[in-house]
């Protein structure tokens, strides 16, 4: 290492261990994957700290995502998953990883789990966001109707003063 020439990758046991970066190589991916996780509500507390929720005390099911930050899901509570808000719906995979199916539609049948940020009594209903889509209307709503305003508000002609 260093001066003597030696490689500094660390070598990973199997078929595409040469293929691993070093320890300390920039990760091109990381404001995507803290992007993602913001957007999908993953923001479980971190181990080794409890899985308690910040904002009322509860105990959750915290569960690794693919993109390596926890999500905090509401315990023991399977939901048919046609009844969950897109956003919302959230899977565990067999090794025990969580992952969110955005907006696609639920295979008829499917059970998922809720992010206990959605039930979360210490969060009010305009902090939780549920209705992302809604939110954005309301806003582009809010927009159009001063725009009107605005508009009927301006006389057509000026009237005379002279």
């Amino acid at each position: 290492m260093g001066d003597t020439g030696e490689s500094s990758i660390i070598p990973i046991c199997g078929p595409d261990g040469h293929r691993q970066p070093p320890p300390d190589a920039p990760r091109a991916w990381e404001n995507t994957d803290r992007a993602q996780a913001v957007m999908e509500g993953a923001a479980g507390p971190e181990p080794p700290a409890t899985p308690t929720c910040p904002n009322c005390g509860l105990v959750g099911d915290r569960h690794v995502t693919y993109y390596g930050v926890h999500v905090l899901l509401e315990p023991g509570m399977p939901v048919p998953a046609h009844m969950v808000p897109a956003w919302h719906r959230w899977y565990i995979d067999s090794n025990g990883t969580a992952w969110n199916s955005r907006e696609d539609e639920p295979m008829p049948g499917a059970v998922c789990r809720i992010p206990h940020r959605i039930a979360c009594p210490g969060l009010k209903l305009e902090e939780i966001g549920l209705w992302r889509w809604l939110d954005a209307v309301r806003e582009e709503n809010a927009r159009s109707a001063r725009r009107k305003a605005d508009e009927e508000a301006t006389p057509e002609e000026l009237p005379e003063v002279g």
